[in-house]
């Protein structure tokens, strides 16, 4: 009971000193995000997002609403059911003039009774900073010739969306757009010649560039929802017992997550212990019995406001790495350690990959694993890909936890991983001391002017330092059950 208070109370000091109910973006930002999106786009156009629809888990119930990131990114709004209109130049409707306009949900007393408060359109002009803003339905009769423009700029649809029985829904937002920019310009429903204008490219360039380089509002929360992540990662560390389930270590990395008031997981928690670590996107978790002398992959990140880290870490199940797990995981590092070297400015995402191949191909030749490092001894035939490294080893994070953004070269401000791994399955053509040997290290990023930063330190990354902690008591040990089996 003791380990217990004492859990509460280091959690509740941590909580405190994390997160603070006011560092939520602003409307400023948003409405800055706005007009550069509109310095970008090219001459008498028109930008059209749509919110993210909502989908249905089973029955009458729904998954939790998580808003499409580029609509959050410049509006900041949460709810569904909404679309927004960002204009190269004013546009004159009878006494108004407006650069943009966003049409949101209608507000039902009823409906809010059961699901909480909606913004509403007054709500949009005043928390949104969004004069021009109405309400669904008005959209459908919204008067707007959409061939006076020279590009009407959008992403195309993927048809996934239900039809609500509520006025304005997105179905019916989705639409009456089609309608009103002769989306279907097939000649059977459209006899006449009608203004090719549509563009569904120019756009996600446009956010590309815009979301790829972070504001320093936004590094401010990239960097809670990474030391909340890295924070859970040391923490299972000091957990971590055999016996334990890969459920019961998912639980542990989302209540440290929970407790520093992060809102959602960045994307599903890959929790792989054995042979699931070698399973890339392994979310099942379900592993009842952790096995002693077993590695343990945990690939996990918090959402903060909004924005997500990507962590990974691999660590013994009993504390101690065997001879063979020890080699794989620092030649995973050295390689993480390569590809840190030359992060900077200027730096192709090209070249971080070959400098993290580069070391985890002539490592695994020099440990008998591979022939040599000619590609027809490292490639597997069945998936065309390197047989013990067969995925990338870095990528953007943000609103998104593979986030929008250029993959050319490095620059100033953009926030990555590096991930390399080594997976040797049981499978494989490896000898079988080395099977089911899982090691991925995943980091986080910043480019900085001359160079790049951990993000990610607070959770350790050699070998010597997880063991290391790995011996301290964690007070997850002092929490007893109750037994529900009735036994």
């Amino acid at each position: 009971m003791r380990k217990v208070i004492i859990l509460l109370f280091i959690l509740s000091i941590a909580g405190e000193v994390f997160s603070q109910a006011t560092d939520y973006l602003k409307s400023d930002f948003h409405q800055e995000r706005r007009a550069a999106v509109r310095e970008k786009m090219p001459a008498n156009s028109v930008a059209v997002f749509f919110s993210n629809p909502v989908r249905n888990r089973a029955n009458d119930v729904e998954y939790i609403y998580h808003q499409d990131p580029n609509f959050y990114y410049l509006t900041g709004h949460k709810e569904p059911h909404s679309i927004l209109l960002i204009f190269k130049d004013k546009q004159q409707v009878e006494s108004s003039s407006y650069d943009e306009i966003i049409f949101v949900r209608v507000r039902d007393a009823l409906k809010e009774l059961y699901n909480g408060s909606r913004l509403g359109k007054e709500g949009a002009r005043s928390k949104l900073a969004i004069n021009a803003a109405f309400e669904g339905p008005d959209f459908l009769k919204y008067n707007l010739n959409f061939t006076k423009f020279d590009k009407v700029l959008f992403y195309d649809f993927n048809n996934d969306v239900r039809d609500f029985e509520e006025k304005g829904d997105l179905y019916e937002l989705i639409a009456s757009f089609k309608q009103k920019v002769n989306y279907d310009q097939s000649t059977s429903l459209n006899p006449e010649p009608v203004k090719n204008n549509l563009d569904m490219q120019m756009l996600d360039q446009i956010m590309n560039e815009l979301r790829g380089i972070k504001e320093p509002e936004e590094l401010q929360l990239i960097r809670k929802a990474v030391n909340i992540s890295a924070a859970g990662q040391a923490e299972v560390m000091r957990a971590m017992k055999p016996g334990m389930s890969e459920t019961e270590i998912q639980g542990i990395h989302e209540f440290i997550f929970k407790k520093y008031r992060a809102e959602y997981e960045g994307y599903p928690s890959i929790v792989g212990a054995g042979h699931n670590g070698c399973v890339l996107h392994y979310i099942d978790n379900y592993k009842p019995d952790i096995e002693d002398g077993e590695l343990i992959l945990m690939d996990l990140g918090a959402e903060y406001h909004g924005y997500t880290a990507d962590v990974t870490r691999t660590i013994p199940v009993n504390g101690k790495f065997t001879i063979e797990q020890k080699l794989i995981y620092d030649l995973v590092y050295e390689a993480q350690e390569a590809a840190w070297k030359i992060c900077k400015p200027g730096t192709k995402f090209t070249d971080l990959y070959a400098a993290t191949a580069d070391v985890i191909n002539n490592g695994l030749v020099e440990l008998g694993l591979y022939k040599s490092s000619d590609p027809k001894d490292i490639v597997n035939a069945d998936t065309g890909r390197n047989r013990y490294y067969p995925h990338g080893c870095c990528h953007h994070i943000g609103l998104d936890v593979h986030d929008k953004g250029e993959y050319d070269v490095l620059e100033e401000n953009m926030v990555i991983t590096i991930e390399p791994g080594i997976y040797i399955s049981k499978d494989s053509p490896a000898p079988q001391k080395w099977w089911d040997i899982p090691v991925r290290i995943e980091d986080d990023f910043l480019i900085t002017k001359d160079g790049c930063e951990l993000l990610s330190d607070m959770a350790p990354r050699t070998s010597d330092e997880i063991e290391a902690l790995m011996k301290e008591t964690s007070p997850f040990e002092g929490i007893v059950l109750p037994d529900i089996d009735g036994k």
